[in-house]
Order: C-alpha cells, then sequence, then structure tokens
C-alpha cells in the first residue's frame, strides 16, 4: 500500500487548502486513514482521521469546525479541507492509513501502517 499527500502550499491567514491524499495498491475501502501534522520542533500529532467501515470522522480540537475530513472511494482518495487557516495551523502534514483501528488508538500515529510523504502547509499570517 502506497499513500501519496499532495495539496500543500503557502496560503494567507483565513483562506483555504484542500489537501489530498490517494491510496493505491489496495481499496481505500479496506482502510481507516489519519491525518497528521507537524510543525518545526514540534511532534507529530492527530489532526482527523476515520475507522474502516465507520462513518464518524474524529477530529483533533484544534481543527474542529475549520477542517473537513471527506473520502471518494472510487478515486482512492481521502482529502482534507482546510478554512480558515491560522499561523499555527503551520505544519507538514502526513496521511496515514491503518486497516486495523480502532477508537481508542485512532489518534495515535503508532496505529498506522501506512504512511504518506508529506505535503508543506505554511500559512502566513
Amino acid at each position: 500500500v502506497q499513500l501519496q499527500a499532495s495539496g500543500g502550499g503557502l496560503v494567507q491567514a483565513g483562506g483555504s487548502l484542500r489537501l489530498s491524499c490517494t491510496v493505491s495498491g489496495r481499496t481505500l475501502s479496506s482502510y481507516g486513514v489519519g491525518w497528521f501534522r507537524q510543525a518545526p520542533g514540534k511532534e507529530r500529532v492527530f489532526v482527523g482521521g476515520f475507522k474502516r467501515n465507520s462513518g464518524s470522522i474524529l477530529y483533533a480540537d484544534s481543527v474542529k469546525g475549520r477542517f473537513t475530513i471527506s473520502r471518494d472511494n472510487a478515486k482512492n482518495t481521502v482529502y482534507l479541507q482546510m478554512n480558515s487557516l491560522k499561523s499555527e495551523d503551520t505544519a507538514v502534514y502526513y496521511c496515514a492509513a491503518s486497516a486495523t483501528l480502532i477508537t481508542s488508538t485512532i489518534h495515535s500515529m503508532h496505529a498506522y501502517h501506512y504512511w504518506g510523504q508529506g505535503t508543506e502547509v505554511t500559512v502566513s499570517s
């Protein structure tokens, strides 16, 4: 399984970006997917994600109401729509996948078996 993240770039505070994560090698419906981000000098943290076969999506408190995750199984792609961006959203964003996510571990990067290469998002204030 391979994941390819894309869509990062430079945006002004208050603006929007949409990141994409394309899964290849297996069908997206076989996996739960999470988005993480890592700011310079900081740990990689959970942004949001969903378990396989689950209709519910979980978000970190810091992005609730601003970020939205969606998926297109036909395109094997997961999206992270980011609105009302703030300077503190500046980070490298990663998508990750696992076939065995459970609610109690979805926030942990150690629960994911496959990772994309990351795409950089810079929000200027």
